[in-house]
C-alpha cells in the first residue's frame, strides 16, 4: 500500500527517519522528506534517490522548534498541490536542554507542539486525499515514565540536567494527540508507536569513545524504521487508529494517557500554536 501514494516525514535526512523514507521511496511511494538543514536535506534526498532508485523525493525546509518555520513548511507543501496520504512525524530531539523559538521547553515544543501544528494544517489535505490516510506518531516506550503533563513547566526552559524527564513527557504527549487524533478525525487514521532502542543520531551527545559501547546492541536504523513503515503502509493496521505500536504488534499504553488528559492537551496545544 505504497505505490503512488505521498508521505511527508519529517526528520527524514537521518536515522530512522532516513531509512523509513529510503523504504517508502524504494516500493514507489512520493516522498517529501522534511528537515532544518538545507545542506543535510539535500544529501539526504540524493542518498534517498540512489538506494531506492526513485527520483520522486522532494525536499522541505523544516525547524520544528520554531512555529513560524511549522507554517511556511505546511504551506510550501499545500502550494505543490499535492495529495498527502500519510504523515509521518518522525523528528525529535533527546537530551537537550533550552526553549524554543516560541517559549516552550526544548523537547516539549520540538516533540509535540511542532507537530502538533504541522498536523492540523495539514488535516485537511490529509482528508481530502482519499480513504486510507494516516498519520504515524514516533513516540517512545518512554512515555510510561511520564507522570502526566504539568503545563507550566512546558512553558520554561528545561529542568532535568539530562532532559530525560522532559523527553518522557514529550513521548506521551505524542501518545495522547495519537489517540486525540482518532477520537476527532475518523476520516484520518493515527497510530503511535516505539521504534526499538536504536543507535542512531540522538545519542551524538554521549562522548565519542563511550558510544559504540552504549550502541552496540542496539538496533539499526533500518531495523527502527520497520514499526514506522509497518504503520504508515501495512492494511492490518487500518481500521484501527488511535492505537500505540511496539515490535509492529498493539500494546497497551501507559495508564496516565486519559481522555480526559489528551483533551486538555490538544486544547492548550490548540491555544498555543493557533492551528485551529
Amino acid at each position: 500500500m505504497t505505490s503512488e501514494r505521498t508521505f511527508l516525514i519529517t526528520g527524514g535526512n537521518t536515522g530512522i527517519g532516513l531509512a523509513t523514507a529510503t523504504a517508502l521511496a524504494r516500493d514507489g511511494g512520493r516522498v517529501y522528506i522534511a528537515c532544518r538543514s538545507a545542506a543535510a536535506g539535500s544529501a539526504a534526498v540524493e542518498r534517498i534517490k540512489a538506494e531506492s532508485g526513485s527520483a520522486a523525493v522532494w525536499l522541505l525546509p523544516l525547524d520544528l522548534a520554531s512555529l513560524e518555520s511549522v507554517r511556511a513548511c505546511a504551506a510550501a507543501f499545500l502550494d505543490s498541490g499535492e495529495p498527502l496520504h500519510v504523515l509521518v512525524n518522525n523528528a525529535g530531539v533527546g537530551g537537550a536542554r533550552g526553549l524554543t523559538a516560541d517559549g516552550f521547553e526544548l523537547h516539549f515544543g520540538v516533540n509535540h507542539l511542532g507537530h502538533f501544528a504541522l498536523t492540523r494544517l495539514l488535516l485537511p489535505r490529509l482528508s481530502s486525499s482519499g480513504s486510507g490516510a494516516r498519520i504515524v506518531n514516533v513516540a517512545s516506550k518512554a512515555h510510561y515514565g511520564a507522570r502526566g503533563v504539568d503545563f507550566a513547566a512546558v512553558r520554561r526552559r528545561t529542568a532535568s540536567f539530562t532532559g530525560t524527564r522532559e523527553y518522557a513527557v514529550s513521548k506521551l504527549c505524542n501518545v495522547l494527540f495519537t489517540q486525540e487524533l482518532a477520537r476527532r478525525h475518523t476520516d484520518v487514521h493515527a497510530y503511535a508507536l516505539h521504534p526499538g532502542v536504536v543507535a542512531s543520531d540522538i545519542w551524538r551527545r554521549v562522548p565519542r569513545l563511550a558510544r559504540p559501547f552504549i550502541t552496540r546492541r542496539m538496533l539499526t536504523v533500518e531495523q527502527g524504521a520497520v514499526t514506522s513503515v509497518y504503520c504508515a503502509t501495512s492494511p492490518e493496521v487500518a481500521a484501527d487508529s488511535g492505537l500505540y505500536y511496539d515490535k509492529c504488534a498493539a500494546r497497551q499504553a501507559s495508564d496516565v494517557a486519559t481522555p480526559e488528559l489528551a483533551a486538555l492537551l490538544w486544547k492548550q496545544s490548540a491555544d498555543w500554536t493557533g492551528a485551529c
